[in-house]
C-alpha cells in the first residue's frame, strides 16, 4: 500500500504544524509495518492479540490522562470537551475493546492481569508527566499524537486496505472503527479544541510563541513513543 498525496489536518493549523516540524516520525508512526501489515493482512494474530491487551492498559492511563486535562482546563468549555472524552473511553471504548477482545478469546480477567509493557510505560507516563509539569496545551500536544494519527491510519487504510478475501480483511474491524465517520468527527472536535487552546494561551499566530518549539518537541516525543508502542506489537509476533 502507498501513502496518500495528502493527509487530514482535522481543521486544526496547529496540528497541521505539529505534524509538519516532526514529520519524519510522524511517517514512521502512521505509516509503521505493524499498521501496513493490519492493512494487508499479514500481520501476526499474535502481533495482533499482544497490541490488544497492551491497548487496553495504555486506554486505562490515556482516560486518566484525559481526566487530568479536567483538571488543567482553562474554562468550562475545556472541561466540557475533556470530560466527554474521559466518559467516552471509560464507558464506551473500554467497554467494546472487553467485547472485541472476548470475540478474540482474552477475557476481562486477563486483561486485568496483564503486566505492563516498558514501552507502555513509557509512553504513558510521559504524557502524565506533561500534564502535570504542564498546562492544558502542553497535554493536548501529548495526547494529539494518540487521537488524530490512529484517525490518519483509519482514513489511510480504510481507502488504501484490500477488500478482497477473509484473509484480507482479518483486521477490518479494528481498521473499519477508526475509519468510521464517528471517529474521524471525533478527530475534527479535538483538533478544534487544540487550535481553540493554542488561541487562548499562545495568541494568533502560536507558532511565533516562545513556547512553540517545546510543543514541538512534546508532540514529537509522543509520536516516538508511538512507533515504540508499534514495535513491541510486532515483537510479540516473532517470539
Amino acid at each position: 500500500m502507498t501513502a496518500p498525496n495528502t493527509a487530514p489536518d482535522y481543521g486544526s493549523a496547529v496540528f497541521a504544524g505539529w505534524r509538519r516540524a516532526t514529520a519524519e516520525d510522524w511517517q514512521a508512526y502512521t505509516r509503521h509495518a505493524f499498521v501496513a501489515r493490519m492493512g494487508d493482512g499479514s500481520l501476526p494474530r499474535a502481533a495482533y492479540l499482544h497490541y490488544l491487551v497492551q491497548d487496553y492498559v495504555f486506554l486505562i492511563h490515556f482516560a486518566r490522562a484525559w481526566a487530568l486535562a479536567v483538571v488543567k482546563a482553562g474554562d468550562l468549555e475545556e472541561m466540557r470537551a475533556a470530560a466527554a472524552t474521559v466518559d467516552a473511553l471509560v464507558n464506551q471504548e473500554m467497554t467494546l475493546h472487553v467485547q472485541g477482545c472476548a470475540e478474540h478469546g482474552i477475557s476481562e480477567k486477563t486483561l486485568m492481569a496483564a503486566e505492563e509493557e516498558v514501552e507502555n510505560l513509557a509512553y504513558t507516563r510521559f504524557v502524565m508527566d506533561r500534564g502535570l509539569s504542564g498546562d492544558f496545551l502542553d497535554l493536548l500536544a501529548a495526547l494529539a499524537p494518540c487521537v488524530l494519527g490512529y484517525g490518519e491510519i483509519g482514513a489511510w487504510l480504510g481507502d488504501a486496505a484490500p477488500h478482497g478475501t477473509d484473509g484480507d480483511r482479518a483486521y477490518g474491524p479494528w481498521i473499519d472503527a477508526y475509519a468510521a465517520s464517528d471517529y474521524q468527527a471525533v478527530c475534527l472536535t479535538v483538533g478544534r479544541l487544540i487550535d481553540r487552546a493554542a488561541a487562548q494561551r499562545l495568541g494568533a499566530t502560536p507558532q511565533a510563541s516562545p513556547r512553540w518549539a517545546d510543543l514541538c518537541r512534546t508532540f514529537r516525543t509522543a509520536t516516538r513513543l508511538e512507533v515504540g508502542f508499534w514495535d513491541m506489537g510486532l515483537r510479540a509476533g516473532n517470539r
